[in-house]
């Protein structure tokens, strides 16, 4: 990566563009694209909208939908014993095309995860962008060494931030288009997913969706984060993140462009008193604790949703943002035992239904037999537990008590001799 382009080792993006003049030259240039951007999204965007009703829900393979991002550089040993105790069937690296000499480090540490299904997100940089013939001959070696190994390609990552290095859906377009033509000639087998676009930023979506139908996804990458809003049931402009996902869905179910497959490659939360590792300002920052509740309920949600096909949480180890903060040592955060007892439960869930009445959750699924209900508020209130209640915390605890608390940490009531 080079200048103006800087890494932030801290964050694990990179650092923000201050030559002010680069970015409005490169903006005018690409002007032609924005404009196209903004139309798309006048009749894609209303059109998907009233459609949204109509989108049947798949169903979701609860064993594959959790994944981990993980830094294989960071901590690689421990890693992979992590991410063993969590249980974790799918996991997601990141390889920078600028650390191509990094390949077959990537690969060793790939092939040390086993069984587990692979997402390799592929980071771009301003030289791979401006020069196809390079991004080609690095994707044909990326693709040669990995391909027997990785289940999913991501092609490129959060389109629409200037720093990332693109300055138009066009320019990404073509970079999407070269992956795409190196698989039609050269490795047909291999799955390739975009367009990842970061935040509820829709309009860029639409454009990746219904322009340049020269190449075609095997599914939709999305950097869904909802953090800057809180808790994930709150509303931006209207949609909480349930309503965000449907209208995602419906935006790819219509779209001939791609399969009818997201994943959600990228979302956290960032963690309070951790800067410079945070990857935003103090102010979107949050506690331990509600990390750990809102990172569950997301899922929940999202589950939920039945439209989604793997989350990806950014990430295992991550002072700023991670399970684990490695500054000093390895220390567990709560939201690690929070994920350990997630996949313990709902690995093998079969998604019912899920009951929302006066900001009161409740998502209902099969386990083995087993009825399994999942309750919680984002505004506090109690229940009574029942005899035939058999009831856990957030991180997997008994609970006994007579009056059970409902409120930001879900609690697990498996139903005896419900089914």
């Amino acid at each position: 990566m080079k200048k103006p382009f800087i890494w932030d080792n801290y964050s694990d993006q990179p650092a923000q563009l201050k030559d002010k003049a680069y970015k409005k030259q490169m903006r005018k240039k690409e002007f032609s694209s924005l404009v196209k951007t903004v139309l798309t999204a006048l009749f894609i965007l209303p059109l998907s909208l009233i459609m949204m009703p109509f989108v049947k829900r798949k169903e979701i393979c609860s064993s594959t939908f959790f994944c981990m991002g993980v830094d294989y550089q960071r901590e690689s040993k421990v890693s992979l014993e992590l991410l063993d105790e969590l249980e974790v069937e799918r996991v997601l690296v990141r390889l920078k095309l600028w650390e191509m000499h990094t390949i077959n480090g990537l690969k060793d540490f790939i092939l040390a995860c086993g069984n587990k299904k692979v997402t390799l997100k592929i980071l771009q940089d301003r030289e791979h962008i401006e020069d196809l013939d390079l991004l080609k001959k690095d994707l044909r070696t990326i693709f040669k060494t990995l391909n027997k190994h990785i289940e999913i390609f991501e092609i490129g990552s959060t389109i629409n931030r200037a720093k990332w290095g693109f300055f138009s859906v066009d320019e990404y377009n073509r970079f999407f288009k070269t992956a795409y033509d190196l698989k039609e000639t050269e490795f047909p087998h291999i799955k390739l997913i975009g367009s990842g676009v970061i935040d509820f930023e829709y309009h860029f979506t639409a454009h990746t969706l219904f322009n340049s139908f020269a190449y075609h996804y095997d599914g939709l990458a999305s950097l869904l984060y909802v953090d800057r809003r809180g808790a994930p049931e709150n509303r931006q402009l209207g949609f909480n993140l349930s309503d965000k996902i449907a209208w995602l869905s419906t935006m790819v179910w219509i779209s001939p462009k791609t399969e009818h497959v997201i994943h959600i490659t990228e979302t956290n939360w960032p963690i309070t008193s951790t800067a410079p590792y945070a990857p935003t300002s103090e102010h979107e920052c949050i506690d331990e604790e509600h990390y750990a509740d809102f990172m569950l309920r997301y899922y929940l949600l999202a589950f939920a949703s039945q439209q989604v096909d793997s989350v990806s949480w950014h990430q295992l180890i991550a002072p700023g943002y991670g399970l684990i903060d490695n500054r000093k040592g390895i220390k567990k955060r709560s939201a690690f035992n929070t994920y350990k007892f997630m996949i313990k439960n709902l690995k093998n869930a079969k998604f019912l239904r899920m009951d929302i009445k006066r900001d009161y959750y409740i998502l209902q699924c099969l386990i083995n037999n087993r009825l399994l209900q999942i309750h919680w508020s984002p505004k506090p209130t109690t229940l009574k537990n029942e005899d035939f209640f058999e009831v856990f915390s957030r991180d997997g605890k008994s609970i006994t008590n007579e009056i059970l608390d409902i409120g930001s940490s879900p609690l697990y009531i498996y139903i005896k001799d419900a089914v």
